[in-house]
């Protein structure tokens, strides 16, 4: 899977809201890391909340509980990054 360079800069950013500590200090390492764990990009909300719910346990989850899930990224262009640790 490509990831652009709003996936690589966001999850730079906001690492550490799914990660205890920095796992990736530049954007190659970001980008390592994301192919690495096979990150996922999703278009739109409704693409987030169904990968969610076919990949992860949301059993209960409201729509808003899968979206601040801390494995999910949401991007400034309206798409979502999925990063499963």
């Amino acid at each position: 899977m490509m990831y652009d360079d709003i996936c690589v800069q966001t999850f730079l950013e906001k690492q550490l809201q799914l990660f205890p500590e920095i796992v990736a200090e530049t954007e190659e390492e970001a980008l390592y890391f994301l192919e690495d764990v096979c990150a996922v990009v999703c278009d739109s909300q409704k693409d987030a909340i169904a990968y969610m719910k076919d990949m992860l346990d949301v059993h209960g989850m409201s729509k808003e509980e899968i979206l601040a899930a801390e494995e999910v990224f949401a991007l400034p262009d309206g798409r979502y990054l999925i990063v499963e640790g």
